[in-house]
């Protein structure tokens, strides 16, 4: 095969052989191209598709998420035909990478988590930690993660090429985001199951009349409660009396006071046997719950297929990679919002709304003063916000070098906050209602996690009038909230293989089939959590598999940026991408307060730590020490990557200690990520990936041999070529 340049075009001659015969096609093509952030673009046209101008003029209309066609399935070598790399995706529109980050951090945490938080430490006067958690950890880290990952055009594990020594952290939140993929499915398969228990003229939990109910199972539990205590509290007092009765009556006294005590204990006992249908229904048809972790049981087959429907509907929003799933999030990132304008306005018609308000307003400044407060707001941001899983990065990397995410992360910070503020408003709104009917206190009604998805939010509904259709609005919210924040978890992850090994994954079908891979995977873990005993497990992922380690993670990924990689150079690398100077104040804030106070929220929820337990109706369950030590293993299985990682990069390098670690932390970078004036003896340059989304050679079969040998020539031989 020869290629040869003539006059003021190109000249291709493709020969090719087969079955003893030669072909030849000949030809004269112009070379279009244009440089487009970094990438090479390169198209062919005939002389006779031009119009009668210098082809320097003619400009190639930008695509930058072309769809490859199907003949640029394969390329012919020595060795017969192979499949062709595909091209690295980018997003369609601009808007669909703002969309991606708020359906994946935008999700259950802040409709369950938040409005609980902001009641217990303080109402109103929880915002105010929580704003300045915002500022100070929040929007840094959004923006530095969205921003490495679009820098460096690759996911996770990659965008630490930045600085190969710390690749341990992208390995780490690998993990993280894994062992997230694997719980938070199981969420949405709790919550498919209540949807579909949802469609029915009566809620199976909003009575006791049913096979799996107990005969302590009262719908006015709360009213029969109260009244109990209070008869408690008399008899109490009746027994006080009689204690200084006794000292002139003592024969009598002796009668009062055994029978008043037998009386206290039949009451107490009373207490103890109430139970309600929808704790009940949760326990006992849901969960079917066991003794303890150790006592797993059998799969409960109904809440297996509702998991397995979970990750079908996952693994098809995604197998087409970022150009299906972002059309997917059109629809499942704005729709919750139209479900929570619709119960909130349904909440304030309800009769004590109001007291629900209040109890998750009214300010109570005095609780500023307890460090647990700002714990739990350093935590809740990080947690809403998706720091420190890798998944951040990976979105980041699909934008155009150019994309303006500083803007993207100002607006994202506002949407997640009002979305919080709006859940909680939403939330108590219905708990207020709900006191006001069973005559008790919001505090009584109040839950936290699962807990109030799945026994307070229900038993809300059950009392409303057209129960099963609220019901059926709340629990579409919640698998909608839920199911984009789980889609683009997995994708994070796998973006994260793919961009490790492009050359394997970015073929044919391949992709596809590692989605598929994954998913069954993270399924058939996920059946630890659908037996008898999978809330205990559930539990254990809960807490350990991600909760406080992010913060560590995100101190690290502050500390490598500003001080191995370089705050000054990296706000340069920012300007070279956005054509503006981000404000000098984000430097200052990667440097000294972000790590400074995901340091401090880190230490402070240190000391408060307590080793897990799982609070039932009645029970307190602890937890085992086997267990315990399972989940610090999980816990320590993605952290104990940053060293182990930083090990072997210094093992890899030659030569004194201190030469190692200058040649292990040099950032991998490609010529257009490389700024004005740099030291090129502290970086190393990486060839460039140019795509190459040309058209089918008029004249030649599509998928032909000769039509695979030309393009493969233009690619490899052509002068722009790196």
């Amino acid at each position: 095969m020869v290629m040869s340049q003539v006059n003021d075009g190109r000249f291709a001659r493709c020969k090719t052989e087969a079955n003893g015969s030669t072909f030849e096609y000949t030809k004269r093509y112009w070379i279009l191209h244009t440089k487009n952030n970094g990438d090479l673009k390169v198209r062919m046209a005939t002389t006779e598709q031009l119009p009668e101008k210098n082809p320097d003029e003619w400009k190639q209309e930008s695509d930058p998420l072309a769809p490859s066609t199907p003949t640029d399935t394969a390329t012919l070598s020595s060795e017969g035909l192979k499949p062709e790399v595909k091209a690295r995706e980018q997003w369609a529109r601009k808007i669909d990478f703002l969309l991606a980050c708020i359906g994946f951090s935008v999700g259950l945490g802040n409709v369950w988590r938040f409005p609980f938080l902001c009641y217990k430490n303080g109402g109103g006067a929880f915002l105010i930690p929580y704003f300045i958690a915002v500022l100070l950890g929040g929007i840094p880290m959004f923006f530095l993660e969205v921003s490495l990952g679009q820098f460096m055009s690759e996911g996770g594990i990659g965008t630490w090429k930045i600085c190969p020594l710390f690749q341990g952290i992208g390995y780490a939140c690998a993990v993280v985001v894994f062992l997230l993929n694997c719980e938070y499915n199981i969420i949405l398969t709790w919550a498919f199951y209540y949807l579909f228990s949802s469609f029915t003229s009566v809620l199976p939990w909003s009575n006791c009349d049913n096979e799996w109910n107990t005969d302590e199972c009262h719908v006015d539990h709360r009213k029969i409660a109260k009244n109990v205590t209070n008869s408690t509290d008399i008899a109490d007092s009746v027994h006080n009396v009689t204690s200084v009765i006794i000292a002139n009556l003592s024969s009598m006294a002796s009668n009062i006071t055994s029978n008043l005590t037998s009386n206290v204990a039949s009451v107490e006992s009373t207490i103890g046997r109430i139970t309600d249908p929808v704790t009940e229904y949760w326990e006992r048809k849901v969960l079917r719950l066991s003794a303890g972790v150790g006592e797993p049981g059998i799969i409960k087959w109904d809440l297996c297929l509702c998991l397995l429907l979970a990750w079908i509907v996952v693994y098809f929003c995604i197998w087409k990679g970022i150009r299906s799933s972002g059309k997917v999030m059109y629809f499942t990132a704005t729709s919750p919002y139209v479900l929570m304008f619709i119960l909130l306005i349904r909440g304030l018609t309800l009769e004590g709304a109001s007291d629900g308000l209040k109890f998750y307003l009214v300010p109570d400044f005095s609780r500023l003063a307890d460090s647990q407060v700002w714990v739990d707001a350093g935590t809740q941001v990080f947690f809403s916000y998706s720091i420190a899983l890798g998944t951040l990065t990976a979105l980041g990397s699909y934008n155009k070098f150019n994309h303006n995410s500083y803007r993207d992360s100002v607006i994202f910070a506002t949407v997640n906050s009002f979305t919080s503020i709006l859940a909680g408003l939403v939330i108590f709104s219905i708990l207020g209602f709900m006191a006001n009917r069973q005559g008790v206190s919001v505090a009584d009604v109040a839950e936290s996690g699962p807990g109030l998805a799945f026994i307070a939010y229900p038993e809300a509904v059950s009392q409303m009038p057209i129960a099963p259709f609220w019901s059926c609005l709340f629990f579409s919210m919640v698998i909608l909230l839920g199911l984009d924040s789980q889609f683009v978890g997995v994708e994070g992850f796998i973006t994260f293989v793919v961009d490790l090994y492009p050359n394997t994954f970015r073929k044919g079908f391949r992709r596809e089939i590692l989605i598929l891979i994954v998913c069954i995977v993270c399924f058939l873990i996920g059946l630890s959590m659908v037996t008898e005993g999978g809330m205990y497990v559930f539990q254990l992922f809960d807490y350990y598999s991600a909760s406080r380690i992010v913060l560590v993670v995100a101190f690290f990924e502050c500390l490598v940026v500003s001080y191995i990689y370089g705050a000054a150079r990296y706000q340069d690398n920012l300007e070279m991408m956005f054509g503006f100077r981000v404000p000098v104040l984000m430097k200052y804030f990667w440097m000294f307060v972000t790590p400074v106070f995901t340091m401090s929220t880190f230490i402070l929820g240190a000391i408060t730590y307590s080793e897990l337990t799982y609070s039932r109706k009645f029970i307190e369950y602890e937890y085992p020490k086997w267990a315990i030590q399972l989940g610090w293993m999980m816990a320590l299985c993605s952290v104990i990557l940053v060293p182990i990682i930083f090990i072997y990069r210094m093992v890899q390098q030659q030569g004194a200690f201190s030469k190692r670690f200058l040649e292990a932390i040099k950032p991998q970078l490609k010529k257009h990520q490389i700024r004005i004036g740099e030291d090129l003896s502290k970086i190393n340059i990486v060839a460039e990936e140019y795509t190459t989304n040309q058209e089918d050679l008029p004249g030649m079969s599509p998928g032909s041999a000769m039509q695979l040998e030309c393009k493969d020539l233009y690619n490899t031989n052509n002068e722009f070529s790196a």
